[in-house]
């Protein structure tokens, strides 16, 4: 039995949201509530794809 993971639609718009969100990050015009409304989000993506 194949027991690998396959890669899936699902995943890659997961990894392009998280892409996306982390070069939101980076705009210097965010207040401090986008910020953190933005790490948020992040950490909840990062948590549902087991990167933590």
């Amino acid at each position: 039995m194949n027991s690998e993971k396959k890669y899936t639609c699902t995943d890659y718009r997961m990894e392009m949201r998280l892409l996306g969100l982390n070069r939101r990050l980076n705009n210097k015009k965010l207040s401090f509530t986008e910020k953190k409304i933005i790490k948020d989000q992040i950490k909840e993506l990062e948590i549902s794809m087991g990167m933590d």
